[in-house]
């Protein structure tokens, strides 16, 4: 990692203010790193998307702990199909197995089939908010960006899958809007390892484009010290 990715500050408002910072995890779903989901059907290994479930577990125990908001991401589309666009469904195809084709693991990255679930390591517990989205960004299509301000939400810890497509489309979009981001570099991780680690460094150099980067403990450690 980049060495200046540890050293940015964050928050750069000043000490973490629990009531106006959220813990994203986004798109942790069977899908991407579940037995018989997505990437497994697609001949893919999952062993890298199920890396980041210790860390992203520890942050969410945290998190709970010191009643943080919490808000879950699931990508998929709607049963018929009218919010996937003929771009997005060509692209899955060529990849290999298409978005909501009928395949015997189900449809893929669609709403109510199984694959669409979240791991029941990281299920969401009650008062938790889950948003749906269609596309990669978390503020795509979505109301995330107004759940966020209606609370006071003003930094995120951002982790989840993958780091090279909807987790660093999610932090880009958030530093555009204002939201002061860090990114958890072990609670994210990519089906490639070396995707993984070449977005860490984009996302890490010049002392963070669009906000900085720590490990799960180092985050850990200040909700701790907020919470006291």
């Amino acid at each position: 990692m980049n060495e200046t990715a540890e050293t940015t500050p964050w928050p750069i408002a000043g000490p973490l203010d629990l009531s106006r910072t959220a813990l994203v995890v986004i798109d942790m779903q069977t899908d991407f790193c579940g037995p018989g989901g997505w990437i497994d059907r697609l001949g893919q290994s999952v062993d890298n998307t199920r890396k980041p479930i210790g860390p992203i577990a520890e942050l969410l125990a945290a998190a709970r702990a010191a009643g943080m908001t919490i808000i879950h991401t699931r990508e998929g589309h709607r049963p018929d199909l009218s919010d996937l666009n003929p771009v997005k469904q060509w692209r899955s195809r060529a990849h290999g197995v298409g978005i909501g084709d009928d395949t015997p693991g189900g449809r893929a990255l669609t709403r109510g089939d199984p694959g669409h679930d979240i791991i029941p390591e990281l299920a969401p517990r009650e008062g938790e908010i889950v948003v749906d989205k269609p596309g990669k960004s978390s503020f795509h299509a979505t109301e995330f960006d107004q759940i966020l301000r209606a609370r006071g939400i003003e930094a995120l810890i951002v982790s989840g899958v993958t780091s090279d497509c909807c987790v660093q489309s999610t932090v880009r979009d958030g530093a555009d809007l204002g939201y002061d981001c860090v990114l958890v570099a072990d609670g994210t991780n990519a089906v490639e390892t070396s995707n993984h680690e070449g977005m860490l460094a984009v996302l890490a150099a010049h002392g963070g484009r669009w906000g900085a980067v720590r490990p799960a403990r180092a985050v850990i450690g200040l909700i701790a010290e907020a919470a006291q």
